[in-house]
């Protein structure tokens, strides 16, 4: 105690400048524990900062990873969307074509049905006509033996002789250019 209360009882002139003692004590404490924390905890705030440098790098490194397989994830997606796309457009215009085979198929379809009753009706009306003609006939040789036997004056109900003479008056129709088209009526 006496050196502290020499300290204390020497008194300083400069109350701004520090006692050269407490200087002294001040710089070896500080020494010392600097010794401590270079030696004690500095290696741990070391390890920790590297192990957190370790970490952040890591964390870069694996994100960089990440984003590197996320952009060739990206990439594939779109190949395979771009694929899908290319894979839409040809069935779309295998569609179209399918689709217009189709339409050229009932096309002809119909046309040839069109022809079959075109045809068909054709051959109805070729028929009625010949049904008409051959009608006509009959009643024109009728009208036609009314018509002589009138003009004659005598009764000609003789089958061979109506024969004949329905024939005759015929013949000089379709020598005049009859509009039945030369077709000759057969009893």
């Amino acid at each position: 105690m006496r050196y502290f209360a020499a300290v204390v009882v020497t008194p300083n002139p400069n109350p701004l400048l520090p006692d050269l003692t407490e200087l002294i004590i001040g710089f070896i404490a500080f020494l010392i524990v600097f010794g401590i924390l270079a030696k004690v905890l500095m290696p741990r705030i070391s390890k920790t900062l590297q192990e957190r440098t370790d970490a952040i790098e890591g964390g870069l490194q694996r994100a960089e990873d990440r984003q590197a397989e996320a952009d060739r994830t990206l990439e594939r997606y779109r190949a395979q969307l771009a694929d899908a796309r290319h894979e839409a457009a040809r069935l779309r215009a295998d569609a179209e074509a399918r689709g217009a085979q189709i339409i050229a198929e009932r096309r002809e379809q119909a046309e040839a049905e069109f022809r079959r009753i075109t045809e068909a009706a054709r051959e109805h009306i070729e028929a009625d006509r010949q049904h008409a003609v051959q009608s006509l006939r009959a009643e024109m040789g009728a009208l036609s033996l009314q018509l002589a036997s009138k003009i004659v004056g005598e009764s000609l109900e003789d089958e061979a002789r109506q024969r004949r003479t329905v024939d005759r008056f015929l013949a000089d129709l379709e020598r005049r250019g009859a509009p039945d088209g030369g077709v000759r009526a057969t009893r």
